[in-house]
């Protein structure tokens, strides 16, 4: 394995390439068997519904006349990019912080890849209670849901470990 990929952050690019893989494949298989608004009921909280998020979280700015879809898009890509130098430089005695950027890096180039194909992210994941349903999402964000939480855990490790070394 070259030294690029063993020695920095680099070496975890494989969950963001395995999380963008999911995010595509299940998307296309949503595509491919729903109708736009179709809902399947799979538990008493949980339906496939397959909608298009003209926004970014949550449909924020969904309505803001198309511009949005390019600002996204910009953002996700200098992100992404960020990522990848950070992951390049970051040491191999880091873990779990170049293992939460993949999962982010993963998701946000998941869903940049359908605005750029279709100008609207494809959403599927629909759970709810009652009546009250929370805004559907994708794998896409399921993983950049996961890397966000990895950076709070390595936050408060690090923190421990700053503690036992002061």
């Amino acid at each position: 394995m070259p030294k690029l990929f063993r020695d920095t952050g680099l070496r975890f690019i494989w969950i963001a390439i395995l999380g963008l893989i999911l995010d595509q494949v299940t998307k296309q298989m949503v595509v491919a068997n729903f109708a736009l608004y179709e809902s399947i009921q799979v538990t008493g909280f949980f339906n496939l519904t397959y909608v298009r998020n003209y926004g970014a979280a949550f449909s924020f700015l969904h309505d803001a006349g198309g511009w949005q879809r390019y600002f996204f898009t910009a953002i996700a890509w200098i992100v992404s990019l960020v990522i990848v130098w950070w992951l390049y430089q970051s040491p191999k005695s880091q873990r779990l912080l170049p293992i939460a950027f993949c999962f982010i890096l993963g998701g946000a180039i998941g869903n940049v890849i359908d605005r750029m194909m279709h100008g609207y992210v494809i959403d599927f994941l629909d759970f709810y209670v009652g009546s009250y349903h929370w805004p559907a999402f994708n794998i896409a964000d399921s993983v950049i849901f996961i890397g966000a939480a990895l950076l709070i855990v390595d936050m408060f490790v690090n923190k421990e470990e700053a503690n036992e070394q002061s």
